[in-house]
């Protein structure tokens, strides 16, 4: 399948699973929600989860998303970058989580308890990079 017409497709939409490979080869699925912008998906993670530690030690993931009324899919093969988890309101990571959180949600009602929040839980971005895709879209 032609890259830019999944990406175009997977842009409006806000939910999948994220597929990460266990340390024993077998893959783990996770059900995640996504921003899509400047042909990067951006994930929100915490520091602590299978995940997470799957892709600090392989970062090849497929990010899997489907419609099921018009049983349309796609499967993205790309690789991921982690962001540090945030630890004070002002890093990067912080900063990243609330522009994440606008693209999903819109605006939050108190961006102050959601960065204390995001702290709290060791909130991370996972940035993917597509690579290639299949499926089909109807």
């Amino acid at each position: 399948m032609d890259l830019d017409t999944a990406l175009n497709w997977a842009a409006g939409r806000n939910d999948g699973v994220l597929i990460t490979i266990r340390r024993d080869g077998r893959p783990q699925s996770s059900d995640i929600s996504y921003a899509f912008s400047d042909g990067v998906f951006e994930i929100s993670l915490t520091h602590d989860r299978a995940k997470t530690r799957n892709m600090l030690r392989d970062n090849r993931v497929v990010l899997h998303i489907t419609d099921r009324p018009t049983w349309s899919y796609l499967s993205i093969d790309g690789t991921v970058e982690l962001m540090e988890p945030t630890t004070e309101p002002g890093d990067a990571t912080s900063d990243a989580l609330v522009e994440y959180y606008r693209k999903v949600a819109g605006e939050h009602p108190d961006w102050d308890d959601y960065r204390a929040a995001m702290i709290a839980e060791g909130r991370l971005i996972a940035r993917l990079t597509p690579n290639s895709a299949v499926g089909q879209i109807h």
